[in-house]
């Protein structure tokens, strides 16, 4: 299913991406060295209950999943990348942290990813990695206009990583959103240009580019939902939710100012 907003549904959508910005920077700020993950998820889940939203995850039950994933946020560390289960884990200095979270907000919902070091400890791998992630995004979101095809975007993304040095695999990328969290059109990390669907104003999307630091092979952990890299390499995530417009993208997921620690 593709699903084309209108202008009402798109207002919507802008405060349901807002509100996941600013949750995943506030988790950002608190998750500092010792922090367990089940606290950021009991966190996550007192301030989506506040506004009265609702968890994209908790009963999310999918083929790839074993059972409920149960939780409201997910926290892939170190080389975990996705889908990663909260158990009971302090943060050690170092550890590199992703947390994405979609949320449904008014009957629309949104999407989005961040990958961070915990703590003091710089370490110039993981920052290259991380910053390989965003600057594929970016480039992600700069193709997406009215028009352009699905390939388009794809290619974007995978000429920042390929050039970074990152195998890239392709079971897992972007999606369509609207009123449900998964949709059509699947967007691959990397793509044949001028493929796909052709993109139109009313769109939802979510772009995610994430990269393995050695390998494009991913295994499940214990916990049934991890997905951790087969070697045991670093990994990182960034996510966007936006929208198409006459004019190009408009990204929904950008926190406010007082979130993101900039003052009001």
């Amino acid at each position: 299913m593709i699903e084309i907003l209108n202008a009402t549904a798109l207002g919507r959508a802008q405060t349901t991406g807002t509100l996941v910005a600013d949750i995943l920077q506030t988790m950002k700020r608190r998750a500092t060295v010792g922090t367990n993950l089940l606290e950021i998820d009991q966190w996550t889940k007192e301030m989506i209950l506040e506004v009265r939203a609702t968890s994209c995850y908790v009963g999310y039950e999918p083929s790839f999943g074993r059972g409920p994933f149960g939780h409201y946020i997910c926290t892939s560390v170190n080389d975990g990348v996705l889908h990663g289960r909260p158990h009971d884990y302090a943060l050690g200095d170092g550890d590199l942290l992703t947390l994405d979270l979609a949320v449904s907000l008014n009957g629309v919902v949104a999407d989005s990813a961040i990958s961070f070091l915990v703590g003091e400890s710089a370490q110039p791998e993981s920052l290259a990695m991380i910053d390989a992630t965003e600057r594929a995004l970016a480039a992600g979101i700069a193709a997406a206009v009215p028009g352009a095809r699905i390939g388009d975007l794809s290619h974007a993304i995978g000429a920042v990583l390929s050039e970074a040095g990152y195998p890239i695999n392709t079971q897992f990328g972007g999606h369509g959103l609207g009123s449900t969290m998964h949709q059509d059109p699947h967007i691959a990390n990397t793509g044949r240009p001028g493929r796909g669907y052709k993109l139109q104003p009313g769109l939802l999307l979510a772009l995610e580019p994430w990269v393995m630091a050695d390998t494009d092979e991913l295994v499940t952990a214990e916990d049934g939902w991890t997905l951790k890299s087969a070697t045991g390499c670093r990994t990182a995530h960034s996510e966007h939710t936006i929208a198409i417009t006459e004019e190009g993208a408009d990204i929904l997921t950008l926190p406010t100012r007082s979130s993101d620690g900039s003052g009001v």
